[in-house]
């Protein structure tokens, strides 16, 4: 499965939980929270002045080496 800006941030750690490090790294600490399940990484990314496009990057590079 490819990580794209619209997934929800709760379906990528359902999908591999190793790729809370890259959420954490961001500033985004509480992954359990409420925003985590309805929050875009596009729109996480844009709370946190974080680079979605980077992120998403790192996620994919991260689980094709999984």
């Amino acid at each position: 499965m490819k990580i794209t800006k619209d997934m929800i941030i709760a379906e990528v750690l359902r999908l591999d939980p190793t790729t809370a490090q890259y959420f954490l790294q961001m500033g985004m600490h509480c992954l359990g929270c409420p925003s985590a399940s309805g929050e875009s990484i596009e729109d996480a990314c844009a709370v946190h002045g974080a680079d979605a496009d980077a992120l998403v990057e790192a996620l994919n590079k991260h689980l094709e080496n999984i």
